[in-house]
């Protein structure tokens, strides 16, 4: 056969050719190409893959999330991790790994609990029920259409069944329980002796030599990174408003023109007798429903006094039949349709037909009216003035921001021109690094760190734009940074302090203190331990320097320093007393056990730390599970997830 071909070649070439060609205009030349540059895949689950882009997509959701929640705060190089990608890699694993049992299960959803899910979302109830056109107003904001969305739900609630039964039916084991409530509830009565490093303080000393010595094995640790003097302008409400005067006659059009905003709209007290039915309910169902309704309603309008009485028999809304159906005071568009028509159309006391609601049918009776009123303008007054300023500030706001925004461009070696054309004052700080702002004591005066302005100076943005390469060398100034919809300000580095260890003579009294805390702290732990060995050696001596006998628990630590603490209730208590020691910052304490008492338990919470410790077991059951399964469907992690989780960026195509 490779004889022929090597005969045949131009018939071969052209045989090949008319199977090829007609493709490319089937699935078009970009499908090949695509298809020659195969997506990266990252792991593989029962032989599928979890490619690139799935990642990619769900780690722009990841990080969308984290701005959306921090805000101006959002740092992406604190944020985007290695740990954050590999733990978002194994999520994506996860799902497709029980997607899959879920597949082979046949694990299922009935619509009843489909529909029982959906009617449980807040979002789409109207007064606590489900509310069809709710539901389809939610998904359409949301760009989706009731078959998409409930099938995707289904698909999620098949696969949260896979683990379902293991958290259903995990318990934490009696004994388990029983070890943690007595390490919780145990009380223990101890005396203390404080060994305070400040009382040594004296004793210690600390020569030049030492200070040379430790400055020449410690210069690292001294090291001062580079750092930048910043020229900035701040635009931002305050600014904006700086100046603005309101006058009365605009205060009183304000007004004029906003009096509904400035009173209370009419209210209305009523009371009503609700009989439920069901939104699916039979016709022989709605037909008795109604009857029972419209009996009430003839009752009620014959005698209008009794309509509590009435209520508190009658009535299956258990909100409100106790109070003989009281509804409270209620304002327009607290309720829907023919329910606040009903009310808001009647006279006091007049009693209402049968009204039908989602909610059932109702029998109405307002009790009693409010009229809306409207305050004063002397009243009002400084609220107006605020709101007034508010709406000129904004129109000055975005008229400044634009000029600012054409100025810092007009003249990129100085700010001075964009601060006195809008109006801003030109400030200064010093001590801006990479990293953050450097303490006050390590800049002097005009540290950022102290500065009104240190959190906009210290914003991630700002700093990332502060030492890019226009700003940093080139000593331009940046464009306009937004941090907020009301705050906006532009920087230019005046001057670049380069990484350096300062000299000796300026950092020698830190060093001098901090060799004497640590020296201190090193007599004060030796005069401890030498206490401490003391009492072990006669544990039956009357205590000497202790503190007043003090019982502790996990639950009532009555402030001893965790450190302490967790030495006390770590003391074995098959000799009493018991002593031990533990360094907690600087100073040291001696612990003498005297007593230990089992604790009461309250046995709700008894149950509640039981239901907490069956939570936790379940979670540990629901991993081992997930490993177990990574094994049986063959689970993958591919040489390509190592540079995701490093953060590589793919290589261009």
């Amino acid at each position: 056969m490779f004889e022929f071909i090597r005969s045949h070649r131009r018939w071969m070439q052209l045989i090949l050719l008319l199977l090829i060609v007609p493709s490319f205009f089937l699935v078009g030349i970009q499908g090949y190409d695509s298809f020659m540059r195969a997506e990266p895949e990252l792991a593989t689950v029962a032989g599928q893959p979890v490619s690139r882009a799935e990642f990619d997509q769900a780690h722009r959701n990841q990080l969308e999330q984290f701005r959306q929640r921090l805000g101006a705060q959002f740092d992406p190089a604190v944020i985007d991790t290695p740990a954050l990608r590999e733990g978002l890699l194994n999520q994506l694993i996860n799902q497709r790994l029980l997607a899959n049992v879920a597949i082979d299960n046949r694990f299922s959803v009935s619509d009843e609990t489909l529909r029982n899910t959906i009617a449980a979302i807040p979002e789409v109830q109207d007064n606590g029920r489900f509310s069809p056109e709710r539901y389809r107003q939610v998904l359409a904001a949301q760009g989706m259409s009731p078959t998409s969305f409930e099938a995707g739900l289904r698909r999620d609630l098949a696969v949260a069944r896979v683990l379902e039964p293991v958290g259903q039916s995990a318990r934490a084991p009696a004994e388990v329980v029983a070890s943690l409530e007595t390490a919780l509830t145990q009380m223990r009565t101890v005396q203390l002796r404080r060994f305070a490093a400040a009382d040594f303080r004296s004793q210690v000393s600390v020569s030049p030599a030492d200070i040379q010595a430790w400055y020449d094995a410690n210069k690292q640790q001294l090291q001062i990174p580079e750092q930048v003097q910043v020229q900035y302008v701040v635009l931002d409400e305050a600014a904006a408003t700086q100046g603005v005067q309101v006058k009365d006659e605009d205060l009183a059009a304000y007004y004029e023109q906003n009096k509904n905003r400035f009173g209370q709209p009419e209210r209305r007290r009523a009371s009503h007798i609700m009989i439920e039915l069901a939104p699916g309910a039979s016709e022989e169902a709605r037909k008795a429903a109604r009857a029972k309704a419209e009996d009430l309603a003839r009752q009620a309008a014959a005698d209008p006094a009794q309509f509590a009485e009435l209520a508190r028999k009658n009535s299956q809304d258990a909100g409100s039949a106790a109070n003989g159906g009281d509804l409270g005071w209620l304002a327009p568009g607290m309720l829907s349709g023919p329910l606040e028509k009903a009310i808001f159309g009647q006279t006091k006391d007049q009693v209402s037909g049968v009204i039908e609601s989602p909610s059932g049918l109702h029998i109405v009776k307002v009790t009693e009216i409010q009229p809306a009123a409207i305050k004063p303008l002397a009243e009002v007054k400084d609220q107006i003035v605020g709101e007034v300023r508010k709406q000129v500030a904004a129109v000055r706001f975005s008229e400044m921001a634009s000029q600012l925004n054409k100025q810092v461009y007009d003249q990129r070696d100085s700010l001075q021109p964009a601060a006195d054309t809008v109006g801003l004052k030109l400030r200064t700080a010093s001590g801006v690094t990479r990293e953050g702002l450097l303490p006050a004591d390590k800049v002097g005066p005009g540290s950022a760190a102290d500065s009104p302005d240190a959190a906009l100076l210290d914003n991630p943005r700002v700093r990332q734009v502060l030492f890019s390469p226009d700003v940093l060398r080139e000593k331009q100034n940046s464009g306009v940074i937004e941090l907020s919809p009301d705050t906006m300000l532009a920087v230019r580095v005046a001057a670049v302090d380069p990484a350096h260890v300062p000299p000796l003579d300026k950092v020698s009294e830190s060093i001098r203190a901090k060799l004497v805390d640590e020296r201190s702290a090193e007599a004060a732990k030796k005069a401890g331990e030498a206490a401490l060995a003391e009492d072990k050696a006669n544990p039956a001596a009357a205590p000497e320097g202790f503190s007043a006998p003090l019982t502790v628990s996990r639950q009532d630590p009555k402030d001893l320093p965790r450190l302490v603490l967790d030495a006390v209730m770590r003391l074995p208590a098959s000799t009493l007393p018991a002593y031990t020691g533990v360094q907690s910052g600087a100073d040291y304490t001696l612990v003498r056990l005297e007593k230990v008492e089992a604790g009461k338990v309250d046995p709700a919470d008894k149950e509640r730390l039981a239901q907490q410790l069956s939570g936790a077991w379940g979670q540990a059951e629901n991993e081992a599970l997930i490993r177990m399964l990574r094994e049986e469907y063959k689970v993958q992690v591919l040489p390509a997830a190592a540079e995701v989780i490093r953060g590589d960026q793919p290589a261009a195509g």
